[in-house]
């Protein structure tokens, strides 16, 4: 039994990042030092200070854009680029929060996300937030919660049995003995559902999150669950994505990465939402910064070429 289960841009701090000094207006000389000094960091990386981040307050604006440019535009993490924005993605789809929603897709675009990709980003989000709510709203016993997870990793990590032959999933009982033959036992999380709705609420775990299928592999689905579960926050879904996340190969850095990742999508939500920053605005400032890199990926890629020749 298997449980094989996805920057701003993080390709504008690749190699490239240094060619996306667009033309742009010089600065205002206001704000404290520290302001200006994060304003005048920002243009020299990204080639203009976009809207959103020059409305930040003041006395969030260095820290903050400190720690968006080492931990996600940073190409030397242990997360890719594409992952942490499909991170990031999946956390802004169940806040929600259309400014994050929006700068993620896009990025995770630059990144070489597929549609698919995106798609399965958002499910494994979904399905978070649907299995959080079920097992918080039956407060089921995190005690035995725990020690069932633990069971289930123990069976996949023995590795021993083949997989279950495919069977039809059509009921409560069909779904009660298909989860049998996949875990080796039914949770009381999954076990408690409603009967009538077993059938579906199965199925679609099994396929997404569960499937060794999808486009995107194991150790990144479950990182996206540990990053939206991390800031519902759901104590079980933590331990169930962290715990899948490491059998899938997941390092403790990368599982902190997948936090962080979570933890300044919702900061920088909080902020833009709070601010009730121009979303027309916002869009044309992703656009341009999207623009500008692609712009610079294609001049690197001839300069790339002509010192081959």
């Amino acid at each position: 039994m298997r449980i094989r289960t996805f920057v701003i841009p993080t390709a504008l701090l690749t190699p490239v990042l240094g060619l996306i000094l667009t033309t742009a207006p010089a600065l205002a000389a206001d704000g404290s030092p520290d302001v200006q000094a994060a304003h005048a960091d920002i243009q020299k990386t990204l080639g203009f200070v976009p809207r959103f981040l020059q409305a930040l307050p003041d006395e969030a604006a260095p820290g903050l854009w400190q720690e968006m440019k080492t931990l996600q535009l940073n190409p030397g993490t242990a997360l890719p680029g594409k992952v942490k924005e499909l991170i990031g993605l999946a956390v802004a789809a169940q806040i929600p929060c259309r400014y994050c929603i929006q700068a993620h897709t896009e990025f995770a675009k630059l990144n070489g996300a597929s549609e698919r990709e995106l798609g399965e980003a958002v499910a494994m989000a979904g399905l978070t937030r649907h299995w959080s709510t079920f097992a918080n709203g039956m407060q089921i016993d995190e005690a035995a919660f725990r020690a069932q997870i633990g069971q289930i990793v123990a069976g996949a990590k023995k590795g021993n049995a083949a997989p279950p032959r495919p069977m039809a999933v059509t009921d409560g009982a069909s779904a009660q003995e298909d989860i049998r033959r996949s875990l080796g036992l039914v949770p009381d999380f999954i076990g408690r559902f409603p009967d009538q709705a077993l059938a579906g609420a199965w199925t679609e775990l099994k396929s997404v999150q569960l499937s060794p299928g999808t486009a995107l592999p194991g150790k990144t689905k479950e990182l996206i669950g540990l990053a939206v579960a991390a800031q519902i926050p759901c104590h079980y879904c933590i331990v169930a994505h962290t715990e899948f996340a490491r059998l899938n190969g997941a390092s403790d850095r990368e599982i902190a990465e997948a936090v962080g990742m979570a933890s300044l999508t919702r900061n920088l939500s909080t902020m833009l939402n709070g601010l009730q920053v121009d979303e027309v605005g916002f869009k044309q400032d992703i656009a341009r910064l999207v623009a500008g890199a692609k712009r610079a990926a294609a001049t690197a890629s001839r300069q790339g070429r002509k010192s081959i020749h």
